[in-house]
C-alpha cells in the first residue's frame, strides 16, 4: 500500500495504517571464502552471499548509506557494493594490503591503512584517486576519524604506536606509545578520548585526545583463563558514551566497561576468536564476528547478554549493519 493510499484510507475510516518497517541488514566479510554474507536483521536468516575480492577484511557503510566499502586486502583494492542491487559497482585504488579504513564526515574521502608499505592513503572516492599518503609506523592497521573530522588516528602493530594525523595537512602531529600490537582505535562520542586496543599487550589504552597522554590502561582478568588469552581487538562505545564493549579474541568474550570508572563490569561469552563488532542502528543489539567458530553472535545491549549465534562463512572478520 502506497503512502497516498494509506492517507486516503485514514481520511475515510479514521484509522491510520502503519507501513511495515524494513528490517536492518547485517553484512559480514568472510576472509577464507572471499565473500560477504548478508543476513536479515530481524530473522537472522542468510539472504545473500556475494563474491568479492581476495581476503575481505574491514567493511564500512558509506556516509549516505547507499554503499558498503570493502577492503579486499589481498587484491589490493577497495570494492564498492551497491546496497540496492547488492552488486559490486566500482573498484577503487587503495595502496598495498588495505586492512582497515574510515571516512571523512562528509563522505568524500577514505583514509586507508596499508599494512605492506607503512602508509596511510587518502582516497578521493568520486575521483577514484589516491590524493595523499602519510608515512606511519610498521604494519598500520587501526584507523579512526574524529567526530569533528580534524584528526584521524592510525595504529601501527609492529611499532606499537597510535599516530595522530592532522587531516588538513595529512601530517603526523603526535605519536603515542602503547602496548604491543595495537589493532583498533576508537574515538569517544564527545571526541575527548581515543581508545586503543593492544592485542598482544592485553590492554586498552585510553588516550586524552588534546594532550596525547594515556589517562588509563585497562587490563582484563577472566576467571579460568590466562592473561595471555585476553587479546583485545575491536572496541565499540555506545552513543551516550557510557559503555564500551571490547572484543577479546581467543578469550571468546566481550568485555563490558564503564567508561567513567574504566572498570570492567562483566564478560559476555560469545563465539570463538571474536574479532570485530557492529551495533544495530538503534544500538539495541551488538553483533560480533567470530573468526574460528565461523559465526556471528548477537548481544542484547541493554541486558548485556548474548542471545544467539548464527553461522556465516569461513573466518568472518568484519561486520556492518545497514538500516
Amino acid at each position: 500500500m502506497t503512502p497516498r493510499i494509506i492517507f486516503a484510507a485514514a481520511l475515510v475510516t479514521g484509522v491510520i495504517f502503519a507501513e511495515p518497517a524494513l528490517a536492518d541488514r547485517i553484512f559480514v566479510s568472510n576472509e577464507k571464502d572471499n565473500t560477504i554474507t548478508v543476513l536479515d536483521g530481524q530473522s537472522l536468516a542468510i539472504t545473500n552471499t556475494i563474491k568479492v575480492g581476495q581476503r575481505p577484511r574491514a567493511i564500512l557503510l558509506s556516509v549516505d548509506g547507499k554503499s558498503l566499502y570493502i577492503c579486499a586486502s589481498d587484491s589490493d583494492r577497495i570494492e564498492v557494493l551497491d546496497l540496492t542491487t547488492l552488486k559490486i559497482v566500482r573498484t577503487l585504488p587503495s595502496g598495498p594490503d588495505p586492512e582497515r579504513f574510515d571516512t571523512s564526515p562528509d563522505g568524500k574521502l577514505l583514509y586507508i591503512a596499508n599494512e605492506n608499505d607503512n602508509k596511510v592513503s587518502v582516497l578521493d572516492i568520486a575521483a577514484a584517486k589516491i590524493v595523499a599518503e602519510t608515512p606511519v609506523g610498521i604494519e598500520p592497521e587501526g584507523m579512526a576519524m574524529s567526530p569533528d573530522g580534524k584528526t584521524v588516528v592510525d595504529t601501527s602493530e609492529t611499532t606499537s604506536m597510535a599516530h595522530f594525523i592532522d587531516t588538513a595537512t595529512n601530517k603526523v602531529v603526535a605519536n603515542v606509545l602503547v602496548d604491543s600490537r595495537p589493532r583498533v582505535a576508537t574515538w569517544s562520542p564527545d571526541g575527548r578520548q581515543v581508545w586503543v586496543s593492544s592485542e598482544v599487550g592485553g590492554a586498552v589504552a585510553v588516550i586524552d585526545a588534546a594532550t596525547h597522554s594515556i589517562v588509563k590502561k585497562i587490563k582484563f582478568d577472566i576467571p579460568g583463563l590466562t592473561s595471555a588469552q585476553a587479546q583485545p581487538v575491536d572496541i565499540k562505545i555506545t552513543k551516550d558514551g557510557k559503555v564500551a564493549f571490547v572484543a577479546l579474541g581467543p578469550a571468546n568474550r566481550v568485555a563490558v566497561i564503564d567508561t567513567k570508572s574504566f572498570e570492567v563490569q562483566k564478560y559476555i561469552l560469545v563465539g570463538q576468536r571474536v574479532w570485530n563488532m557492529a551495533f544495530s542502528p538503534d544500538q539495541k543489539r551488538l553483533f560480533t564476528a567470530n573468526g574460528v567458530s565461523n559465526d556471528i553472535t548477537v548481544i542484547d545491549v541493554a541486558d548485556e547478554k548474548a542471545t544467539k549465534s548464527v553461522p556465516v562463512g569461513r573466518s568472518p572478520w568484519g561486520v556492518a549493519v545497514a538500516p
